[in-house]
Formats: C-alpha cells, sequence, structure tokens
C-alpha cells in the first residue's frame, strides 16, 4: 500500500524515518540478508544487470543512497568493487546497524556514514565516481529534485546505479501470494508446527506495541512503483545520458512475498530449520530461473523489480 496520496515530503520522509528505525534491530534476519558467499554473488549480478551486462569496474569513491544495513554496498566491498564508501541513510538506526556490519566484516575503515535526506545532499560537487542503491528510490518523495542532487555530487562521467525498485506491474503481483499466504497461515503453522507470532512471554506486551508500530507504518512508506518509460524520461531529464533499465525476479519474488506472509505471522524463533532451508533453496532456484530464462527475453515492465544505471556526461 502506498503512502497517502495527500501525504506531504516531509510526512513522507517522518514516516520512512520511524519505521526504518524500528525496523533496523532485525532487518538483516527478516529478509535474509546474507554477507557470505550467497550475499556477493547476487549483489555483483544485480550490479552487472544495473549496467547492462557489463562487468562491474572497481569505484574508488561511491555514495550509497538509503544504505540501510549494508546489504548491498558492502558486499559489493568485500569483491574489491568499491574502494571508499559513504553510506547514507535517513535512518540513524539503519546506519548503527550497517557500522556494525562493518566492524564485523573488517570493512570500518573504508566506510563513512552519514544520515541525510537523498533530496539535500551535504557533500560538494564532482565528489563521486558512483552514486547507487538498492530498494531507495521508491521511498524518496521528490524524485526530480533527487536525481539532480545524485548528477551534482558525481563526477563528470561517473555511473548511478540502481537496483530492487518495484514496476507498477510487480505491485500488482505482490498482492496476490501476500494475501494467499495470510488466508493459508493458520493451516501453514499447524503443519510445519510453528506457533502464531507474539505469543506468551514476559516481554510480549512490549514487543507487540513496539512490532504493531513498525507494521502500521509499513504500510505507508513506499511512494512509488515505477513505469519504466516514465523512470527514464526522469533520469534523462535530470540530465543523464546512455540509460539503461532492465527487470529482474518475476517468479522468485511471487514466491518469495508468499513464503514471506506465511513466516510473518509465526514467532520468529519457532519457525523449524528444515522449513527454512526449504524456503531459502526454493527462492534461489526460482532466481536462477528468472537470470537464466525470464530475464533476457521478457520486457522490464513484466518484472517485479526494475534495474537501471546512467551516466553523467563528461
Amino acid at each position: 500500500m502506498p503512502a497517502p496520496a495527500n501525504a506531504s515530503a516531509e510526512e513522507i520522509r517522518d514516516v520512512n524515518e520511524r519505521y526504518h528505525d524500528i525496523a533496523a534491530r532485525d532487518y538483516d534476519a527478516k529478509w535474509g540478508i546474507d554477507f557470505g558467499d550467497i550475499g556477493r554473488d547476487q549483489t555483483r549480478q544485480k550490479l552487472r544487470k544495473a549496467l547492462g551486462g557489463a562487468e562491474p569496474p572497481r569505484f574508488e569513491r561511491a555514495l550509497e543512497i538509503g544504505a540501510g544495513t549494508g546489504y548491498f554496498s558492502l558486499n559489493l566491498m568485500q569483491q574489491d568493487l568499491i574502494g571508499e564508501l559513504v553510506a547514507t541513510d535517513i535512518s540513524t538506526g539503519m546506519l548503527e546497524t550497517l557500522a556494525g556490519n562493518a566492524e564485523r566484516l573488517g570493512l570500518s575503515d573504508r566506510v563513512t556514514t552519514q544520515h541525510t535526506d537523498a533530496e539535500r545532499l551535504p557533500f560538494e560537487d564532482g565528489s563521486f565516481d558512483l552514486v547507487f542503491g538498492h530498494a531507495v528510490l521508491h521511498h524518496i518523495p521528490n524524485l526530480d529534485v533527487a536525481f539532480r542532487e545524485f548528477l551534482r555530487v558525481l563526477r563528470p562521467g561517473g555511473t548511478i546505479a540502481f537496483c530492487g525498485e518495484p514496476s507498477r506491474n510487480g505491485d500488482r503481483l505482490a498482492t496476490v501470494p501476500k494475501r494467499l499466504g495470510t488466508a493459508v497461515a493458520p493451516l501453514w503453522r499447524r503443519v510445519v508446527g510453528a506457533p502464531a507470532r507474539n505469543g506468551a512471554g514476559p516481554h510480549a506486551g512490549h514487543e507487540d506495541e513496539h512490532e504493531a508500530e513498525g507494521h502500521a507504518l509499513e504500510a505507508v512508506v513506499d511512494v512509488h512503483a515505477f513505469d519504466p518509460g516514465d523512470l527514464r524520461q526522469l533520469i534523462a531529464e535530470a540530465g543523464f545520458e546512455r540509460i539503461h533499465l532492465g527487470g529482474e525476479e518475476l517468479l522468485a519474488n511471487v514466491w518469495g512475498w508468499w513464503l514471506r506472509s506465511l513466516e510473518a505471522t509465526a514467532e520468529p524463533g519457532r519457525v523449524p530449520l528444515r522449513w527454512r532451508k526449504f524456503a531459502f533453496h526454493s527462492y534461489i532456484a526460482l532466481q536462477r530461473l528468472d537470470v537464466a530464462l525470464l530475464e533476457p527475453r521478457l520486457p522490464a515492465g513484466l518484472f517485479y523489480n526494475l534495474v537501471l544505471s546512467a551516466r553523467k556526461p563528461a
């Protein structure tokens, strides 16, 4: 569900900041974020698709927009595709988690965090070789302003690359598995032996209040779902050239939303390991099928997510 049509830009930013601060503490676990071989392979593949199939070069100085907990950037840094990273986010909670992940991975000496809004970047002109992000553009109220900021802080010939942005068709597709998952969740919990979420426990009341606020905010943090043609025009009007737009994940995302809808109804620590393994491996298998068979052949707008890149004129 997108933010209300009458919501102001400041209201949207406020909701996004509060939601992501709440989500930061268990975000990696909720979304199965991996900083090992699988995460590195996924992020390299995403960047390659965004660049139109080209093998990613090394970017000496990169700015990540909406960096979250570091899934995209830290995995790319582990592969030496990024030298120095400035990670930005509207959520201080997310940046704190990212800094902890960077420390754990031995990358903290090359990572700087900055709490900022994507529409008002506190950096000098021509500061970066790459401006990039994952699943962030759809949260930004005034994208035309943001893209002009991306252009400004890039050096001449620099690159933007964004992945994981919902298409309009993908946004519609997601509603079906979400509803189906919610409908069959009680039966699924009985079959796998997982108790309903927020069951008995000494801290249940506190967790209910905390999670309820997060769930309420989650319904309104998204602002955009994109038509590829409209997005291409927006990027061009900001002053970029050599624009590439592609699609990623169709079967994997339909299946993934169904899995998440089921699991969201159960106590997180009580979902059996055998189910978690099945869910993970089946999702990865469908992701590979999308890459091999569907993404090279179908129009970008049919997919759940869009990937894009463009260059600042030299």
